[in-house]
């Protein structure tokens, strides 16, 4: 099962946000949604729930969210962090919530205990922290145990543990049969997170791949070596033309595996100190995919 958006198009005047883009969101994965700032998540997330007017589709199961009668069952969302009355309780924020959308009150204290909140139940979360408000919001998106999740940026305020906590729990969630589709700016807590990837610039469908085939397309693994003599492991490189380049007191190698950089050290009597396969991060593959489709670009500090 899945959500498939097909052909997504929105303009905001003469500003094409997002420019035809088409992706999918299985279930029993985790989707992280990538992109510089402006690139047009939030317009594409709003997209997907008809919060924004535009051109394509979005199913959900085959089937538009607006045919559902409970939509709330088929998707849990959570775009804006203080989505909620200043004043009311946390746990009446909630009530209102699960009233409207036909949900079981008992459920209020399931979600409140899930996301760490049930102590603070009374408060009112106008004085709540960005973190205890990101976890009030996804409380509100666990209310109908939704088939999808779609979260925009749901780290933010947390601390440490918390964003700990949510990986773990998003993952649980998505090996549970469901899906979820998140974005995030914090692309080494992606790299732990996601199990695919759709990437956006400036509007257009950078990529829509698993998260190692993304990173292996486009950075791919190098290996590090050092030993006794780098000089002459140089020229025998040279000799046949891997391509390598100088890192601190040993070399990085491109195109080439351990073994084989191994057996060249070995028969030209060279004593390795170091030899490691170097896997490339999300951070580099994503800075590669969207150089050139930042929105904004901040002025070099000159020195």
């Amino acid at each position: 099962m899945v959500i498939k958006a097909e052909r997504l198009t929105k303009k905001y005047g003469k500003k094409l946000a997002v420019n035809n883009i088409s992706f999918q969101v299985e279930t029993g994965k985790v989707t992280g949604f990538l992109g510089p700032n402006g690139a047009g998540k939030s317009t594409t997330l709003r997209m997907m729930l008809g919060l924004a007017n535009g051109q394509g589709t979005v199913l959900y199961n085959g089937k538009r969210l607006s045919e559902y009668k409970q939509p709330s069952e088929m998707v849990g969302i959570l775009l804006e962090a203080k989505a909620f009355h200043p004043t009311r309780s946390a746990r009446n924020h909630l009530k209102i919530l699960a009233t409207e959308g036909n949900v079981p009150l008992s459920r209020v204290d399931e979600v409140l205990d899930i996301v760490g909140l049930k102590s603070e139940a009374k408060k009112g979360p106008g004085k709540f922290s960005l973190g205890m408000s990101q976890r009030l919001g996804l409380a509100a998106a666990l209310l109908a145990k939704p088939k999808y999740l779609l979260l925009d940026e749901p780290a933010n305020g947390l601390d440490p543990e918390g964003i700990v906590w949510l990986r773990e729990f998003l993952k649980s969630y998505a090996d549970d049969d469901h899906g979820v589709f998140v974005s995030s700016h914090l692309l080494s807590e992606m790299s732990r997170l996601a199990d695919n990837l759709v990437v956006i610039g400036k509007g257009k469908l950078l990529a829509d791949t698993s998260m190692r085939e993304f990173i292996a397309g486009n950075v791919g693994t190098s290996v590090y070596v050092r030993v006794s003599d780098i000089d002459k492991l140089e020229k025998l490189l040279e000799k046949q033309k891997i391509n390598y380049k100088k890192v601190n007191s040993g070399l990085e190698l491109f195109g080439v595996k351990t073994d084989k950089v191994g057996k060249l050290a070995y028969e030209n009597k060279l004593t390795v100190l170091e030899l490691t396969t170097r896997t490339a991060s999300l951070e580099e593959a994503f800075l590669e995919v969207t150089a050139g489709s930042e929105e904004y670009t901040p002025k070099e500090v000159s020195k």
